[in-house]
């Protein structure tokens, strides 16, 4: 079966955050998002109360192109304000056309 290589670009924050990173991923050029909720253990430790709410984790496959600006935009604009971590992963899909924007 033929697969094309295409970028997971996974994303956790604060669940407050959740909407306005999805019109994010939208706006950049991504096609669609995958948003559950999240929770763990990292650098600033785990949430002491749910006061604040759960953690997300949205998962967006793209392009590598629209992966790369979607990163570097959360770097440039989220990273500095708000508990958000980001990372790629290069990954292979079947129908790869569902994943670049039209």
């Amino acid at each position: 079966m033929p697969t094309v290589p295409v970028k997971l670009l996974t994303v956790v924050a604060e669940s407050m955050l959740a909407d306005r990173l999805t019109r994010v991923v939208l706006a950049a050029g991504a096609v669609g998002y995958t948003l559950t909720p999240a929770k763990g253990v990292g650098a600033r430790n785990q949430r002491s109360s749910s006061l604040g709410g759960v953690n997300v984790r949205i998962e967006v496959i793209a392009t590598p192109r629209t992966a790369e600006r979607l990163l570097e935009i959360l770097v440039q604009e989220w990273f500095p304000h708000y508990a958000v971590v980001a990372w790629l992963t290069d990954i292979e899909v079947v129908r790869g056309e569902k994943y670049a924007s039209a």
